[in-house]
């Protein structure tokens, strides 16, 4: 490898990889390998790189970096020389051609043309080259007021950004990107100038990712790891801009950049009603803002995601305040006079405050002093950020005393904190907290705070750090502390999907960092005393009595805290937990009583589009009530209270349900006897359930039912009797009539209830009643289920069938009577099926040309059935079927059937008859008849519209005519004169006339 020092003289010869060097430096494959590499060296930095291999990465290919260990490790070995400039002046004019002459005949294919054009150039007088004066000279190096930066490959960088943009639907494309973000971190903690510049070139690749136009042509928007790379975009901009040590021409040029971007027409919004100008942190605030306060969003307004990082370029580091706050951890009121200004700058334990610009970017300043290397300074000013909301705490409370009384007797209240902290797009709560547990880790652990840190996750360890001039606090504690007051504050929930789904994001992130904090008696007391706030913080906290109808709910730090608090004060956590079970835009949305009007879906989506995670939001409610359930167990007086809280809250029935069933499952422990009371709360919420989805069937309601009468059995034959007795506010006819009373009394069920025979009988006795009743009220689909439920007992029985004839007089239609008819034969009651089936023949009617009509197979089987029973029944049939079927095949069939064989026993016992009936004599004569005038009518109505193609059809109708036309003593005279009619009549049918000759002559 070729060395080439700027500045300092090349040593001799080549610099081979020697066998000191680091086995990482290279592939073992390539070792021998010659490659060129020459690097630039300035002022401790490597200035510019240029290697002969392939690698193309954002880092420094095996080659640089084994050239680099070389000069760091064997720094004598190179010789050091002075700028080729100073040698060449030391040679005359023999020497100066000697060495020009030397040195193109050792590279004269490379060199020559150049030289030859140099040389042109210097012999022509007035020239260019001859105007300059002096030469360059590339082993000078740069001068003392040059920049000089460490090298960085942007063309490299720019193509990746781009590559991995263009395999954005790719979860490892979005990692890599992140990745490089971290890198970009690094670099500003390593005060290293090439961290803006690299944001620069990833920045300037992200705008021109084409699918910017695109999603802003479709008015679509952006998916979710892409928004979710510009956040991170956006916020490192922060945090360059607001770099506390930058030259103000470097600022500058920045903020001309980022002007430039923010004007483009594909550069992405802010998603969400968060202000650019909030109100500054005060110690106090007011309790009821005026409408203008409530509205937010200027009309107009147009805030991309640069548009914080413009706002930072107008901060500065100069106040005096901010600079003692930073300087030292013992700034106190005794180390400052009077600092010229209104505002407090120290509480009233003497601990310094940060006032006069809106939390959000007083957190942002320590996420700059964080990533740009300035962690002591960081957690300072982290600090004096949470005395301030301390402070801003108490006297908020203060002030809702005053005015609680009011406020409760009102119900409801306005929106304090219409700019939420969770999910905002500077993440204040996030930069405290990991500004503060980063002071706190252990010094083995180097595990990174930012969630994007890989997934080689270990387990953090913390331990408790004093904070400088507040005895018997620490950072850990102060930690807990800031980030349940960010979690807990009563905020409105922001527009949009992705600033909704951000908020959702983020609460579940703080909430993975406190998980990862082990509590200690310390931290519980800041739990406890947390909690307690949070329950009297009125309509600042989420926790509050009152709450501001679209205030984002807290089941999910609820759920945390009553995990937390559980083992040490279980009242606590069961008051903050039901408190926070509410769901304001619900309650209002659904007065007392009104049904849910989507059971399985979100009201939201017809009523409130803009609340578009609510299900999220309802399945974090359901995991709240479902962990409050499964901790009560064993205790009556809290498993009532939160079963009164379920049922005032949770609106979705689908949620109910499975609450139903977890309640259910814990209750009834495999190796345990049941917890009756839990059992109990599981039964009521399967009863509200059908309650609520009884007028709106879905798809689930089915399983929802099985499932109501297994919990009922569990509990014991009274709660299976009582849902069978009061089944009409729950249960649909069939429903009742098909699930509930045939699953009551199955087998299985009277093994499981375990009952006596007299209660074995009055649990059949409630079933059959429910079915009577259920068949009474729709009989088309529980006359049958009654009947096969009340088979053993006889008066049941006939009250059933009593039903089943009353509803055939009202109108029930002939496919059920056909069902229950085919139900009394298979139970050997003949002559009831024969009744039901002509009750069903009179209601029935089949056209000439209804060939494959449904009920073709029922009438069959009611002739079947006619004629098995004797002459007499056959007889009283035969009006019934030639006035209800018109269809000629049917009939021909029909008749050829009851020809086949005598008929069977009639009504009164008498023998079978000795012979077939014949087809002269009654009744099957006037059955002939009919079915020859069926053949006659249907043949002209084919004729009337018959088309060439069907002709062949027409004539195999009329063979089949004719073999019933034959079964008459004079058949064949009646079809012969059946057909020259047919002649005479369609005569102009010539080809179909000569096809009826030929067939029939």
């Amino acid at each position: 490898m070729y060395v080439l020092v700027a500045g300092l003289p090349v040593p001799r010869g080549r610099a081979r990889r020697p066998g000191a060097l680091h086995p990482w430096a290279a592939p073992a494959a390539e070792w021998g390998r010659r490659s060129r590499a020459p690097s630039g060296f300035d002022r401790c930095k490597i200035t510019s790189v240029s290697c002969g291999c392939d690698n193309r990465d954002l880092f420094y290919c095996a080659h640089v970096v084994a050239l680099s260990l070389y000069r760091i490790r064997h720094a004598r070995q190179v010789e050091l020389r002075l700028p080729i400039s100073e040698t060449l002046s030391q040679m005359n004019r023999d020497q100066l051609q000697k060495f020009v002459q030397y040195l193109i005949s050792a590279h004269h294919t490379e060199v020559l043309p150049t030289a030859q054009r140099l040389a042109d150039e210097i012999l022509l007088l007035g020239s260019e080259i001859n105007l300059v004066h002096g030469a360059p000279d590339p082993t000078a190096g740069a001068g003392i007021e040059d920049a000089n930066c460490w090298h960085l490959d942007e063309e490299q960088i720019q193509e990746q950004v781009k590559q991995l943009l263009s395999n954005g639907g790719y979860y490892g494309a979005s990692q890599q990107l992140r990745s490089m973000f971290c890198k970009v971190r690094e670099m500003l903690r390593m005060r290293d100038s090439n961290g803006a510049r690299m944001l620069i070139l990833m920045t300037e690749q992200f705008l021109q990712d084409p699918r910017l136009a695109l999603w802003r042509q479709q008015g679509a928007g952006m998916t979710d790891k892409c928004r979710q790379l510009w956040d991170e975009l956006g916020a490192l901009w922060v945090c360059v801009v607001l770099s506390p040590h930058c030259k103000p021409e470097e600022r500058v040029s920045w903020l001309q950049l980022l002007g430039k971007w923010d004007k483009l027409d594909v550069c992405p919004l802010e998603e969400g009603n968060y202000s650019f100008d909030r109100p500054s942190l005060q110690p106090t605030m007011a309790l009821s803002p005026g409408p203008e306060e409530e509205e937010m969003v200027a009309a107009g307004s147009r805030h991309t995601v640069f548009g914080r990082a413009l706002q930072a370029g107008s901060l500065h580091w100069s106040d005096t305040h901010l600079q003692r706050i930073l300087a030292s951890d013992c700034y106190g009121p005794s180390l400052t006079g009077h600092m010229g200004s209104d505002k407090p700058t120290f509480d009233p334990q003497g601990r310094p405050l940060w006032l006069g610009e809106p939390f959000p970017t007083a957190c942002a300043r320590v996420d700059t002093l964080r990533a740009h290397g300035y962690p002591r300074q960081a957690l300072r000013l982290a600090g004096a950020i949470v005395n301030t909301l301390r402070l801003q705490r108490r006297h908020q409370l203060e002030s809702y005393k005053q005015q609680k009384k009011e406020l409760l007797q009102k119900g409801s209240t306005c929106i304090t904190n219409t700019e939420g902290w969770v999910g905002h797009p500077l993440d204040p709560i996030g930069c405290l907290c990991r500004a503060l547990l980063e002071a706190c880790r252990l010094e083995e652990e180097t595990l990174a705070l930012y969630p994007d840190s890989g997934p080689e996750k270990r387990k953090v360890a913390y331990q408790h750090v004093p904070v400088p001039g507040s005895p018997g606090e620490s950072y850990l504690a102060l930690a807990l502390e800031v980030t349940l007051l960010g979690l807990g504050q009563q905020r409105a929930l922001p527009e949009g999907l992705y600033a909704q789904d951000k908020v959702v994001r983020n609460e579940e992130q703080l909430l993975a960092l406190l998980e990862e904090v082990e509590l200690d008696e310390r931290l519980v007391q800041v739990l406890r005393k947390q909690a307690g706030l949070l329950l009297e913080g009125g309509p600042f906290s989420g926790f509050g009595e009152v709450l501001f109808r679209e205030s984002v709910p807290m089941h999910t730090c609820a759920r945390y805290l009553f995990t937390a608090l559980l083992p040490h004060d279980p009242d606590l956590a069961y008051r903050l937990a039901l408190r926070a079970m509410r769901l304001p835009v619900l309650e209002t949305a659904l007065p007392a009583g009104e049904p849910h009007p989507n059971p399985l879906d979100s009201v939201m989506s017809n009523r409130f589009p803009r609340w578009f995670i609510l299900g999220h939001l309802e399945t974090r409610q359901c995991e709240l009530a479902s962990s409050m359930l499964t901790t009560a167990k064993g205790d009556p007086k809290w498993l009532h209270m939160v079963l009164g809280s379920i049922q005032q809250n949770i609106h979705s029935p689908s949620l109910l349900f499975k609450l139903a069933q977890d309640a259910c499952k814990t209750a009834t422990p495999a190796n345990a006897p049941p917890d009756t009371t839990l059992l109990g709360i599981a039964l009521e919420l399967g009863l509200q359930v059908m309650r609520m989805t009884l007028s709106t069937m879905t798809w689930r309601r089915r399983e929802m039912v099985r499932w109501l009468v297994s919990c009922a059995t569990e509990i014991g034959p009274q709660a299976l009797m009582n849902i069978m007795q009061n089944w009409y506010s729950l249960f649909t006819p069939v429903e009742a009539a098909t699930i509930v009373a045939v699953t009551g009394t199955t087998h299985a069920t009277l093994l499981r209830l375990q009952l006596d025979t007299p209660r074995r009988e009055e649990l059949w006795a409630c079933a059959r009643t429910l079915a009577l009743q259920c068949a009474m009220k729709d009989p088309q689909n529980c006359a049958l289920p009654a009947l096969t439920l009340c088979e053993k007992n006889h008066a049941a029985f006939e009250a059933a069938y009593q039903i089943v004839l009353d509803a055939a007089a009202g109108g029930l239609g002939h496919a059920h009577l056909f069902t229950v008819a085919r139900y009394m034969e298979h139970r050997g009651l003949p002559l009831r099926a024969y009744k039901l089936a002509t009750l069903a023949l009179a209601q029935l009617s089949i056209a000439f040309n209804q060939d494959s009509h449904p009920a073709v197979n029922d009438v069959l089987w009611a002739c079947s059935l006619s004629h098995s029973l004797g002459r007499h029944e056959l007889s009283a049939i035969v009006p019934l079927i030639i006035r209800s079927i018109h269809c000629a095949p049917m009939l021909s069939d029909i008749l050829r059937r009851w020809t086949l064989s005598a008929p069977g026993l009639g009504p009164l016992g008498a023998r079978r008859a000795a012979k077939p009936l014949g087809t002269d004599r009654a009744p099957l004569c006037q059955l002939l008849d009919a079915a020859v005038a069926a053949y006659i009518n249907t043949s002209h109505s084919r004729l009337t519209h018959i088309s060439p193609r069907h002709y062949g059809d027409f004539i195999e109708f009329l063979g089949k005519a004719r073999e019933t036309f034959l079964l008459a003593p004079d058949g064949h005279l009646q079809f012969a004169q059946f057909l020259e009619n047919l002649k005479q009549t369609y005569k102009g049918k010539k080809k179909l006339m000569l096809l009826v000759r030929e067939r029939f002559g």
